[in-house]
């Protein structure tokens, strides 16, 4: 064949091959509006629970109680796990308030904190960031 380089159309519908340009722009968008917010940490929230359950508990009382995005939860040993949230600081004092009173109630809170504007090497640290 003189012309190998002749691409044959698909079987597949227009609109089929415009959803997925679609969804693969979106994918796109999402993933770069997750970076953006991350590097941008403006708030850390953090509670550190003796439990699973309690941590999962309080990660939901906290994303439902305010405007905050779940970094993620770090299973540190014996029990103990922390849970991590970003956002405005009025968001995440709001939201590590509901989920200390959530989690009290299914297991022992260890400890809770909060750093407004944490300093930029910070997220250098938090092993759900990296």
């Amino acid at each position: 064949m003189e012309n190998e380089n002749i691409i044959a159309p698909t079987d597949k519908p227009a609109e089929n091959k415009k959803t997925a340009q679609t969804s693969e722009k979106k994918s796109v968008n999402r993933s770069k509006l997750q970076t953006k917010k991350i590097k941008t940490l403006k708030a850390l929230g953090l509670i550190e629970t003796k439990g699973l359950i309690a941590s999962i508990n309080a990660a939901d009382a906290m994303l439902k109680a305010a405007n905050v995005e779940l970094i993620g939860i770090e299973k540190i040993g014996s029990g103990l796990v922390t849970v991590m949230v970003c956002g405005d600081v009025g968001a995440v004092k709001a939201s590590v308030e509901a989920g200390v009173l959530s989690a009290y109630d299914f297991g022992e809170i260890i400890a809770n904190h909060i750093i407004a504007r944490p300093h930029t090497d910070v997220k250098k640290i938090i092993p759900a960031v990296k």
